[in-house]
């Protein structure tokens, strides 16, 4: 008994030469710990909300990327009918410009047969004609 009494007093005059305990250490290492796992928490807050607003910019950009891929889609279904009946109509023109000349075709050798062939002026005669009323221009300008 005497020896565990000498043993805590001996404990007890070197903590309180030396200042030191150990529940005192444990206790500032405790607001330590607490103090890191704030700031770390803070950091990670901080951090997560910056994530979060970027994955909100980038949610935006997308959609606005499929506004624009539809406005796309609608424009290019719209010329794709526009092209289709302007198609159309070039090909219902086609077919009236085919029948009419079928017509005229037809309706030709009836024509020529009833009237004398018309001479057609030369290449010559057609150029010389051309000469002169640029001469006649020309001289008017002047």
């Amino acid at each position: 008994m005497v020896l565990i009494v000498s043993g805590i007093g001996a404990i007890l005059l070197w903590r309180m030469a030396t200042g030191v305990t150990p529940e005192t250490d444990r206790v500032v290492a405790g607001r330590q710990m607490q103090v890191r796992v704030a700031q770390t928490s803070e950091q990670i807050m901080e951090k997560a909300k910056g994530l979060e607003m970027s994955q909100q910019e980038s949610i935006d950009q997308l959609q606005a990327v499929q506004d624009q891929l539809r406005t796309l889609q609608q424009l290019i279904t719209a010329q794709r009918s526009e092209t289709k009946r302007l198609s159309d109509q070039v090909a219902e023109i086609g077919s009236s410009l085919d029948s009419l000349r079928q017509s005229y075709a037809s309706a030709q050798p009836a024509d020529t047969a009833e009237r004398p062939s018309a001479k057609k002026p030369s290449a010559r005669a057609a150029r010389g004609k051309a000469q002169k009323s640029l001469r006649k221009r020309t001289k008017a300008r002047r």
